[in-house]
């Protein structure tokens, strides 16, 4: 199966469909989310096969503004991300940082989010203790093989569910 390059460029109302790759192939679509069964059907009827066996990619050709705000938007969204995963590490550092000396409630409270929050922070706060902090647990007896510190606190063991029959 033959995968086909179909641009699609505005003309009035509608979008005018043509397959570079088949000259004499044409075809329109009123919106451009109708496009991809145009050419497809198109196409089929052209070289008489079933239009299940014709797969295309819809190529919009835009004008350069438009193609320039678009690569704006792209960027723009690209920095909004950096900035968020940017934000995420400074709180999980901050909730590392709080809770060597509050309590994830208190340290909620300052980070102005729920202690359920600051708890999933730490938890998704990459593992890797700094030497002062491992350095304090292990002189205070917290840590033990196999259980990493993130709090400064005892992690509670999971009740076991006792299930009614």
């Amino acid at each position: 199966m033959t995968a086909y390059r179909v641009t699609a460029r505005r003309a009035g109302d509608w979008w005018a469909l043509e397959v570079p790759d088949l000259p004499g192939v044409f075809s329109q679509a009123k919106r451009l989310d109708k496009a991809d069964e145009a050419a497809r059907e198109a196409i089929a009827v052209m070289l008489d096969v079933e239009i299940e066996d014709v797969e295309v990619e819809i190529e919009p050709v835009l004008p350069k503004e438009a193609v320039q705000a678009l690569k704006a938007a792209e960027k723009a969204e690209k920095a909004a991300e950096d900035a968020r995963k940017a934000a995420q590490k400074a709180m999980q550092e901050a909730a590392a940082t709080l809770t060597e000396s509050l309590s994830q409630r208190d340290a909620g409270r300052v980070l102005g989010v729920s202690f359920q929050r600051v708890s999933q922070l730490l938890k998704a706060r990459p593992v890797a203790p700094t030497p002062k902090t491992a350095v304090k647990a292990v002189k205070a007896g917290r840590v033990r093989a196999g259980h990493e510190e993130r709090s400064g606190k005892q992690g509670r063991q999971p009740r076991e569910r006792k299930l009614s029959r």
